[in-house]
């Protein structure tokens, strides 16, 4: 095992796989990768310094393990039952636990793998990606970090004109011995193409050996593992993403994320969409678990006439930490983009909102709109919001908007004469602020969200079940209505 406090260029082969081969350009790219991690600073901007959570990090017990697994949780399990008739992939620390691909969708061409696969069986695919000099590595040391020291990861290309109606699945897990992952995900969607992935991400369970797990994965324990819980104890347990999505002209791609880890966990992820001509890219998030939330969300929207939303509900209680950070980068003519983020903040859990708009010189006629509001439940809970405008040229409509508030006394006060209790009263209030950015979502989206904010008002495990209550709340979101209006005629008047 060896820390991220010591993880480099000269050592990295240390955290991949025994069981992988990685051609020469790969591992090259790597050491070149991450020889910028360790002199980056945690925040580039020092605007953004003094609001950092990143505090929260102690590489020194962050440790990575090289070791495959096929332990597989109860939770997990139950969840691999309900998700394995349908196209998904289960990931389990660096060690994939299941793959399905209908066999109809396969003849079509649609590929779902491991990002190590891909690299073996998709080279030429791949291989551009992984050499793409137009990324600047520099921006964030995550992005480095997650770039080249990956271990794990999947792969999804989805090839010209094939429409998949039912949503690709992806539940990733980190393991139980509170070890931490890294892992670099590529989505393609060829042109005229349009699909829906859903990633759900977990932390780790109490966990037995499964028999559907691959024969190839093999349980191996490492010598901190052997030594009991006290050393595992330690450790701090982390999950470390880059997601790249490339939407190429006219196809459209939606990417939901439900972040559901525990309290300890340490989760930090960068993604970036390149949106081509007449292409749409739409984020949809839950931001629920983890004791430190960092996600930075990088819209460039490269074509003419390129689209890109991304919508974020957040929900912070205790002592979380949330960093939620959303760019839009318009580069082609007549492109379109927004972003509305909302967070609920409870008790002494921590918010911050960072956005940009950058309108290019050659992006004229395009319009762009980023929001960022928060509401507090409690006095010992906070929010900042750090909006901001880069306009390059004329002929375009941008806008941002970003507010902060304490939970309405005199509303509280009103629905308590209404017969409600004083947290039943909070809740319809709360409800009532999510409501119009949940319309925005279709029913599915809208009811996995719903279950989870309800199992963490409630204190229940944060994993999506199939259940009756699961039935119940998909059975009332079928019957509301997806907004359609216009985000740009709704706002205020452009000057």
């Amino acid at each position: 095992m060896i820390p991220l406090s010591l993880l480099s260029e000269n050592n990295v082969n240390e955290i991949l796989s025994k069981n992988d081969s990685e051609p020469q350009w790969m591992l090259s790219s790597r050491k070149e990768i991450l020889s910028k991690f360790s002199g980056l600073p945690d925040e580039v901007s020092p605007l953004y310094s003094k609001y950092s959570g990143l505090t929260l990090l102690e590489p020194s017990k962050v440790y990575f393990s090289n070791e495959n697994t096929n332990s597989i949780s109860t939770d997990l399990e139950m969840r691999l039952q309900e998700i394995k008739s349908s196209t998904s992939i289960l990931l389990i620390g660096s060690s994939v636990a299941h793959i399905f691909v209908p066999e109809a969708l396969s003849k079509k061409g649609l590929i779902i793998s491991t990002i190590q696969d891909a690299i073996k069986n998709n080279s030429e695919l791949v291989k551009k990606y992984f050499l793409d000099k137009s990324i600047n590595y520099a921006e964030d040391r995550f992005l480095a970090l997650g770039s080249s020291a990956f271990q794990s990861g999947f792969f999804i290309y989805i090839p010209r004109n094939l429409i998949i109606e039912e949503p690709i699945r992806i539940v990733y897990s980190l393991k139980d011995d509170r070890t931490s992952s890294i892992c670099r995900n590529i989505v393609i969607a060829e042109e005229g193409s349009k699909g829906t992935i859903v990633q759900e991400l977990y932390s780790s369970f109490p966990t037995f050996s499964s028999p559907s797990s691959p024969s190839n994965h093999k349980v191996s324990k490492t010598k901190n593992e052997n030594q009991g819980n006290d050393s595992n104890e330690k450790r701090q347990e982390c999950y470390f993403e880059v997601l790249e999505c490339i939407v190429k002209p006219t196809a459209e791609l939606e990417f939901i994320t439900l972040q559901a880890m525990n309290a300890d966990t340490v989760c930090i992820a960068n993604r970036k969409a390149f949106v081509e001509k007449d292409a749409k890219m739409s984020w949809y998030s839950g931001m629920f678990g983890a004791r430190l939330c960092r996600f930075k969300t990088d819209s460039v929207m490269k074509g003419s006439g390129a689209r890109a939303e991304d919508v974020e509900i957040v929900f912070g209680t205790n002592n979380q930490s949330f960093d939620i950070s959303s760019n839009l980068d318009h580069i082609g003519f007549s492109s379109r983009g927004k972003v509305l983020v909302k967070s609920i903040v409870k008790d002494t859990a921590k918010s911050l909102f960072k956005g940009m708009i950058k309108i290019q010189k050659d992006a004229q006629a395009s319009e762009s709109f980023l929001a960022g509001h928060a509401i507090l439940l409690n006095k010992g809970a906070q929010a900042d919001a750090i909006p901001g405008l880069e306009i390059e040229t004329n002929e375009v409509k941008a806008t941002h908007a970003a507010s902060v508030s304490q939970i309405d006394e005199e509303q509280i006060f009103y629905l308590m004469c209404k017969g409600l209790d004083r947290e039943s009263a909070k809740r319809e209030i709360i409800n009532g602020f999510v409501e119009p950015l949940s319309r925005k979502m279709g029913p599915f989206i809208r009811a996995w969200i719903s279950y989870l904010f309800e199992n963490k008002w409630t204190g229940k495990p944060l994993m999506l079940k199939g259940d009756e209550v699961m039935e119940q709340i998909l059975e009332v979101e079928k019957s509301r209505y997806k907004e359609t209006a216009d985000i740009f005629e709704k706002h205020y008047k452009y000057r």
